[in-house]
C-alpha cells in the first residue's frame, strides 16, 4: 500500500485497465464491505481481474472484485467474488446509466483505496480499445521514452 498527498492509501491499482480502455470520466464511489473484508483489503489481498460496474434498477454495483477471504475471521466468510454496491450520488448514478447505454461503453475500476478509513474505489467510464489503437498507444509512449532519455542526455 502506498500513501498519497491527499491521504489515500491505496491498496490496489488496475493496470490493464488504462491499456485495454480510453478513459472517459472518472468517479469516486464509496464501497459496501463486510468487516473481514475491510481487514483482507488492509492487508492488499485483493484483485481486479475481469472486474466491472454496473446500474442495475437505480443502484450500482461491482462484479468480480476478488477480496481472499480473512485468515483469522471466525465468522463464515463471505463469498470472495461477491457482487458489492457502490455508494454514489444519484446524479452520478443516473449519468452512469445513460452513458452505459451507449454502444461500447464500459464501467471499469482503476484503484481501490482508503481515504479517512472508508474503502473507495475510482472507476472509470471508459470505451474499449482496438487492437491497433492499443499498439499506437505503446508506440506513443516508446517514442515519450525515447524523447526524454535524449533530452536527459544532452540537456544536463
Amino acid at each position: 500500500m502506498t500513501e498519497s498527498e491527499d491521504g489515500r492509501r491505496v491498496v490496489l491499482r488496475n493496470r490493464k485497465a488504462r491499456h485495454e480502455y480510453d478513459v472517459l470520466d472518472t468517479y469516486e464511489a464509496g464501497l459496501v464491505l463486510v468487516g473481514s473484508e475491510v481487514k483482507s483489503l488492509r492487508e492488499g489481498k485483493a484483485s481486479f481481474t475481469d472486474a466491472f460496474a454496473r446500474v442495475e434498477a437505480g443502484e450500482a454495483w461491482l462484479y468480480n472484485l476478488h477480496i481472499t477471504p480473512y485468515e483469522s475471521s471466525t465468522l463464515d466468510a463471505p463469498d470472495p467474488k461477491r457482487t458489492r454496491k457502490l455508494l454514489l450520488h444519484r446524479h452520478e448514478i443516473e449519468r452512469l446509466a445513460i452513458s452505459t447505454q451507449q454502444k461500447g461503453l464500459t464501467v471499469v475500476p482503476l484503484d481501490l483505496y482508503f481515504r479517512r478509513g472508508h474503502a473507495k474505489v475510482t472507476l472509470a467510464l471508459a470505451r474499449g480499445k482496438k487492437l491497433h489503437d492499443r499498439r499506437e498507444t505503446l508506440k506513443r509512449e516508446a517514442m515519450r521514452r525515447e524523447a526524454e532519455r535524449a533530452m536527459e542526455r544532452h540537456g544536463g
